[in-house]
């Protein structure tokens, strides 16, 4: 009888080892898989935020993979160059030359990180999504790849600056972004099964050093503190995030009891009605103007903000004009309502021509554009010896249709009840040196259109 060696014995369980060891694998590898199809399986459209480093390389694997199974998807990538490394622009050709190699069409969006008033971290990352945002079309569904222990470091991070549920639901599965969808697929998916998938197809990324400098608050958790947790508690990443779901349903559970009161202490235009808050305890008053805020996506503001907000804004006195900046946008006060607006520029001297039967007139600063429209104000068109141009601001005595004797500009912006921070934003149509209409709001005697006479109708519109 013929005995096997210990030789070809320890080869053999070393083959069967390593065999099981590669089934398994690819039986984990598979149900990720399967788990990101399940989750993107009503999606046609989809931008996926490539950085070129190992979440988002999975993430962008997984949708090359996805495309052989389905036909109908299309996929793009968008690599965000933040510029903050000297080896941005190399990440940017390696994210290029790999969606290159994988048929996905990828652009560089290239972007500005202003630090200087909420830090590196955050402006990076307002920056990021605001550039996604404006790069996204219409009906396509952004993917990012925050996996399991992000979900843990954004948890803490929300706890390290006191946040309530809101904060501390730390980040969705889904969400939005504008008017686009987000999704999050790889969010219950921890970091050891990216690092396995992509040592399996064996993937190649870049490596961003920033994330070993510990002096950023995230990579500090990152690097330093959730390891021991982990290494104390070995779900912890789990538990915290069963912690942010309960956060989040409490935060929805809030949202569905409390829509009917904002949706009744708002006005058609969106304006927040501060009457309709003055019964109301301080808990429920802040718990409506937070969902207001998020309404006009405005970041969540503090304890303190809301309280700054409250007092020194929508409880001022009646004569004052008052102002709370948080981030970008400006939350005023104006007839006992809070607007919240974009932040206002000056633009008294701006003067543009126009020839309206040529197109429409685009405005710097986000104001919009005049166009010729069915539905817009009417008003005589120019003689041959008028010229058309565009301003802002209006003072002096006005004589407007409809309107007996003069009136000064201050006093007719009063009456139409425009708010002040909008009265050098409205567009004024002039020939020549004359106003004809505040466009939207009213027409001077100079610019009515009498029956039987040439008309134009001109509006304005911010979209």
């Amino acid at each position: 009888m013929n005995l096997p060696s210990i030789a070809s014995l320890s080869y053999a369980i070393q083959m069967d080892y390593r065999w099981s060891f590669m089934s398994s694998e690819r039986s984990d590898v598979a149900a990720l898989l399967e788990n990101v199809a399940v989750q993107l399986s009503g999606c046609q459209h989809v931008l996926v935020a490539y950085s070129g480093g190992l979440d988002s390389s999975v993430l962008l694997h997984m949708l090359y993979q996805l495309m052989q199974q389905r036909s109908d998807i299309v996929v793009r990538a968008a690599y965000v160059h933040h510029g903050l490394s000297t080896h941005a622009e190399r990440w940017a050709q390696h994210c290029m030359h790999t969606c290159q190699q994988w048929d996905i069409p990828c652009s560089v969006l290239p972007v500005t990180v202003d630090a200087r008033e909420r830090g590196v971290e955050a402006a990076a990352r307002e920056a990021r999504y605001q550039a996604l945002r404006q790069h996204l079309l219409p009906e396509e569904v952004l993917l990012t790849a925050q996996h399991l222990d992000d979900q843990s470091e954004t948890f803490l991070l929300a706890l390290k600056r006191g946040s309530g549920p809101a904060g501390l639901s730390a980040m969705g599965a889904t969400g939005q972004l504008g008017a686009n969808r987000l999704l999050r697929p790889l969010l219950g998916v921890a970091r050891a099964q990216l690092e396995d998938y992509a040592h399996h197809y064996r993937l190649t990324r870049v490596k961003d050093e920033s994330n070993c400098d510990a002096r950023y608050d995230r990579n500090f958790l990152r690097l330093q503190v959730l390891p021991q947790l982990k290494q104390r508690w070995p779900s912890f990443s789990e538990a915290v995030a069963r912690s942010a779901r309960l956060c989040a349903e409490q935060e929805q559970l809030l949202d569905e009891l409390l829509a009917p009161s904002l949706q009744s202490a708002c006005d058609a235009k969106g304006a927040l009605v501060i009457d309709a808050l003055l019964p109301l305890s301080e808990p429920h008053r802040f718990a409506l103007l937070r969902r207001w805020l998020r309404v006009h996506e405005v970041a969540m503001p503090s304890r303190e903000q809301l309280l700054h907000l409250w007092q020194d804004v929508a409880l001022s006195r009646q004569d004052a004009e008052p102002l709370l900046q948080l981030g970008t946008v400006q939350i005023r006060r104006f007839r006992q309502r809070l607007y919240c607006i974009a932040e206002c520029v000056n633009v008294v001297d701006l003067v543009l021509p126009w020839q309206p039967e040529q197109g429409k007139l685009m405005f710097p600063h986000r104001l919009g554009y005049l166009s010729l429209d069915e539905q817009g104000m009417r008003i005589r068109r120019p003689r041959s010896d008028e010229q058309v141009s565009v301003g802002f601001g209006l003072k002096g005595k006005l004589h407007i249709v409809g309107r007996s004797g003069g009136r000064s500009a201050k006093k007719l912006w009063q009456e139409y009840a425009i708010p002040p921070w909008m009265r050098e934003q409205i567009p004024i149509l002039y020939y020549n040196e004359y106003p004809i209409a505040a466009v939207g709001v009213f027409v001077m005697r100079e610019g009515e259109a009498h029956d039987g006479t040439a008309a134009w109708q001109v509006a304005w519109s911010m979209a």
